[in-house]
């Protein structure tokens, strides 16, 4: 290669991204009991991250286009150092929330520029290498993540996790600076503004308003008042992309049941494959008494599965169309949440451990084809629009996925506990309620609200399996080649 500097600073960049969608997870009951947080503010912590990503990554990589990819991409690690201070130094959960968002946007400004800085770098073989290398990075950053993030939480605390980026950030924007050249997009672009905050608000609204309905019930005021407001923010969204000379999505796309089917897969991978680990990692800790390094080392199962068949994806099923691979995928994810539905008062978490395993070999299934899939689509000149649709669906339905799975958690442990109690248990807060119920009682509760969620996700994963089989029928779409502007766009952290 000619040079690994530019590929060394994006690659370093991206490693720190990446590691904070999943560091976090591992670390939420020692926030719980730092910082007196309810299960609400946990579910924040991490959709604000989420949602933030989501929400912006269409509109910044735009402007990045314009103002130029590296300083864009400066812009948001220094951002994302100064959040994650923030982060760290958070004496109370809104400080914590307001400050993942923040980093939820620094980070939105680095991933819609990161590819295409390597893609202005780079060229033929080289370009290929240094994708190569690029997804081995985000793969481990992903791997990392919670074993990391445990041993931060056990060792220094958990506050660490968030302080480790800082020297890092520093490294990130010293090798930008000395090895990275400035590039734009084509001339003549605009930003969508209005369609970037139109969208956010959709996105945010719902989230609240699925957050909510585990607080108040699905009929409270607050709860309609959040979906209504929503519905109003979608209608403002579709407005705005029918009359903008370069909308965000080009809402012709859904006219294709190609494209609506990958959205669709898009939408329930993240929120069914991953939806649930936070609440793994409260159930592990605080109901089995494990430590951080150890409740994080139970997620490796789906970790090692997922990177091994991604791997092998590329090479055995090179051809294989990508309806075959990214709904069979989702159903096998489908399946095995299904699977983790065997808990009770005496399980363990190797209870988990098969349906992790299917959970793994399905996302590893779908990861590396759903780029392909995206661009197949649609037509050429529409790629890159397709593959941030792509990944903006993935990062909101993994929000999502962790708002309803709270949701449905907490309304079925109400069911033999009341309300407060219920949601302090699932926030992290057995120790506090062992006066009051027995530990049997806590167990079973917890149990049977985590295969309750899981149902739920798993007959999500079925359904939206079925519908990718069904929609998507580009006979070869597994074998196209995305291009970096793509690539940019499809490789979510979660």
């Amino acid at each position: 290669m000619r040079t690994s500097g530019p590929l060394t600073a994006v690659c370093l960049s991206t490693f720190m991204l990446l590691l904070d969608a999943t560091i976090v997870v591992v670390a939420l009951p020692d926030m719980a009991r730092s910082l007196h947080a309810s299960l609400n503010d946990l579910q924040w912590v991490v959709d604000g991250y989420a949602l933030a990503l989501a929400a912006l990554l269409l509109g910044i990589g735009a402007a990045a286009d314009i103002l130029g990819r590296r300083r864009v991409h400066i812009a948001g690690v220094a951002l994302f150092a100064a959040a994650s201070l923030m982060c760290g130094l958070a004496s109370g959960p809104g400080t914590l929330v307001a400050a993942r968002a923040l980093q939820g946007v620094g980070g939105a400004a680095m991933y819609a520029t990161t590819l295409p800085l390597l893609g202005s770098v780079y060229r033929g073989r080289q370009r290929s290498a240094a994708l190569g290398i690029w997804g081995a990075v985000s793969g481990s950053a992903a791997a990392v993540g919670p074993v990391l993030g445990g041993a931060l939480t056990e060792g220094p605390g958990w506050r660490w996790i968030f302080f480790v980026n800082l020297p890092v950030s520093v490294a990130a924007v010293v090798l930008m600076l000395r090895a990275v050249p400035e590039s734009r997009g084509p001339r003549g672009m605009r930003i969508d503004w209005a369609g970037t905050l139109a969208f956010a608000g959709f996105a945010g609204c719902t989230t609240y308003g699925v957050v909510r309905a585990g607080v108040d019930g699905w009929s409270s005021a607050t709860t309609l008042g959040s979906f209504g407001l929503a519905t109003l923010a979608l209608a403002l969204f579709v407005m705005v992309e029918c009359r903008v000379a370069h909308p965000l999505l080009d809402l012709t796309l859904l006219r294709k049941p190609a494209f609506v089917g990958v959205m669709t897969g898009a939408l329930a991978f993240s929120g069914v494959a991953f939806g649930m680990t936070p609440y793994f990692s409260i159930w592990t800790q605080t109901l089995l008494g494990m430590s951080p390094v150890h409740g994080g080392m139970t997620l490796l199962p789906l970790t090692f599965a997922s990177m091994t068949v991604a791997i092998l994806v590329g090479r055995l099923l090179h051809g294989v169309p990508a309806r075959l691979t990214i709904g069979g995928g989702i159903l096998l994810i489908g399946a095995g949440t299904l699977c983790e539905a065997v808990l009770n008062v005496g399980s363990n978490w190797t209870a988990l451990m098969p349906g992790l395993v299917l959970v793994g070999i399905g996302t590893g299934l779908v990861s590396p084809t759903v780029a392909g899939a995206a661009l197949a689509s649609v037509p050429p000149e529409r790629a890159g629009m397709a593959g941030g649709a792509v990944n903006t669906f993935r990062q909101l339905g993994y929000a999502l996925g962790v708002a309803a799975c709270g949701t449905v958690l907490t309304s079925h442990m109400q069911t033999t506990m009341s309300h407060d109690s219920a949601h302090a248990l699932a926030g992290g807060g057995a120790a506090a309620l062992r006066g009051v119920f027995s530990e049997h009682t806590l167990r079973s509760a917890f149990a049977s609200g985590l295969n309750a969620a899981l149902v739920v996700a798993g007959l999500t994963g079925i359904v939206a399996g079925a519908l990718v089989l069904i929609l998507v029928r580009q006979p070869r779409a597994a074998v196209v080649q995305p291009t970096p502007e793509v690539l940019e766009k499809t490789a979510a952290p979660s």
